[in-house]
């Protein structure tokens, strides 16, 4: 940021007290806009023809002040407009406010009529002025601007004034997410609210935020997932379901992880695994249509193809093109062995599947660029998905991957209560032997599964890491408008 004279606040703290002593508010209560400034300058022709009044309003980003006349660039939510201030217009008293107690940074009103200066700059000559805030911090000298990163995520106020790509990159977040809402709605999903304090979190592996319920004297935790309580309303007879929200997980932070962070997950009864995929590929094929007009996407140093169909590869398939190792033809300690090789820990002799898991999570995910859908994983790392068929020790499952980064979840969701309690008893036993992130025993879950759900196909989608694609940013932090930082 700019360094600035270290008496800069005192000497804008002082304006303030001249405008007081001047019987001029500086921070009125409110102002009546009817024109953003780019409506100006698309309207201009038939502005300047009417002689409009325009009344605008912004922040002032550039000033020129001289003798009689002076200008000023102001920034609105729209972008920015030149005013064109004389003191012919405005009278001796208003014009040396301007010149002498207004500021870069100051929130300032102004109505005047469109003109374009001898430059061909379209302008508005002020007829009157008024000064809404006055700001007392200085902004960062604009030929520079906000440029560092901690510095832009700890003060995104800052970085929004000053950043106008930042700003957009958050309008269009905005739109993205109002457009999956909508193409789930023409698909006849009803959006619903669940918990976000749960007294048995659920519905992933993760470390839960552990709070205190004072009233109830008891121990809550802020949901890794809304997944159980969305198919219990699946029991309930709402047969299309999803939410769009916040979960949150005690984890690291790092460019692909903030501990806060927005999910989408749908419940479609009388789905599958396929059906969820189609869903997948829809979803973004949509976005690519409507807010990049092309299914290739340009994203950092390559070009990202969302071209339906999408690859579809077996976890044991990938791992074994990556690494040459058939896990399917190995007892759990040569499985041990074989990533002690490879330089992953193992502890203990866990399941051959386990370790095939983290052979995947440590050497072939990062090579996975292209929307790939990898399949068919193991029962053992997937406590709520329905068997396959023709293997039990794999389930209807599959994650999304792009760009090396795991995009989304899906399953064929378990609905047989009584495999769901045997898994359940498992995680416990995980729990019990160390496991911070294994699952709690839900027995409220397995009276609703009792009852009866019909088949049903899961999606979940992180659209912090979906926006990422969209922005162009190697940063989940570039999608949140504030990120968790350390102290």
């Amino acid at each position: 940021m700019e360094n600035t004279a270290p008496n800069e606040k005192a000497v804008r703290i002082a304006k303030i007290k001249t405008l007081q002593e001047r019987g001029i508010d500086p921070y009125p209560a409110a102002f009546h806009v009817t024109h953003q400034s780019k409506a100006v300058k698309e309207n201009f022709e038939a502005f300047e023809k009417d002689k409009t009044a325009l009344t605008i309003a912004g922040r002032i980003m550039l000033m020129r002040v001289m003798g009689k006349a002076s200008f000023a660039t102001v920034k609105d939510a729209s972008g920015n407009i030149q005013l064109y201030v004389t003191r012919d217009n405005l009278g001796e008293e208003t014009y040396d406010v301007f010149k002498k107690l207004v500021d870069i940074g100051d929130i300032v009103g102004a109505t005047g009529e469109a003109f374009k200066t001898r430059t061909g700059e379209i302008s508005i000559i002020v007829k009157s002025f008024t000064l809404l805030t006055k700001a007392i911090s200085p902004l960062p000298e604009k030929f520079h601007g906000l440029t560092d990163t901690e510095t832009r995520y700890r003060q995104r106020y800052i970085d929004l004034i000053m950043n106008d790509d930042v700003r957009q990159s958050f309008v269009l977040r905005s739109r993205i997410v109002k457009h999956i809402r909508d193409l789930l709605g023409t698909r006849g999903f009803v959006e619903v609210e669940t918990p976000m304090m749960q007294v048995i979190p659920g519905g992933a592996k993760a470390r839960p935020f552990v709070t205190h319920h004072n009233a109830l004297n008891m121990d809550m935790y802020l949901r890794i997932a809304p997944e159980l309580y969305l198919k219990r309303l699946i029991v309930g007879g709402m047969e299309r379901v999803f939410e769009l929200n916040r979960n949150f997980r005690n984890e690291g932070v790092s460019t692909k992880h903030n501990p806060e962070f927005t999910m989408m997950e749908v419940y479609q009864a009388y789905a599958d695994c396929g059906d969820m995929m189609e869903l997948t590929e829809s979803i973004f094929g949509s976005i690519c249509d409507t807010f990049i007009g092309s299914r290739k996407v340009p994203y950092q140093e390559t070009e990202l193809d969302f071209t339906a169909p999408w690859k579809r590869i077996p976890m044991a398939q990938a791992v074994k093109d990556h690494t040459g190792l058939d896990f399917y033809a190995m007892n759990n300690e040569q499985a041990a062995a074989e990533a002690k090789k490879l330089g992953i820990e193992v502890k203990g002799t866990p399941d051959k599947f386990v370790i095939m898991t983290l052979v995947f999570e440590e050497k072939v995910e990062a090579h996975l660029i292209q929307p790939t859908f990898i399949t068919d994983f193991p029962q053992v790392v997937s406590p709520l998905a329905k068997r396959k068929k023709d293997n039990p020790e794999l389930v209807d499952r599959f994650e999304l991957f792009i760009y090396g980064r795991e995009m989304g979840n899906a399953f064929s969701e378990l609905n047989d209560p009584i495999d769901q309690r045997a898994r359940f008893e498992e995680q416990v036993k995980e729990r019990a032997g160390g496991d911070e992130e294994a699952m709690f025993m839900d027995e409220d879950f397995v009276n609703a599964l009792e009852h009866g759900m019909p088949p049903a196909g899961g999606l979940g989608i992180g659209i912090d890491r979906l926006i990422m694609l969209f922005i162009n940013s190697g940063s989940i932090r570039d999608t949140i408008l504030f990120p968790h930082m350390r102290a």
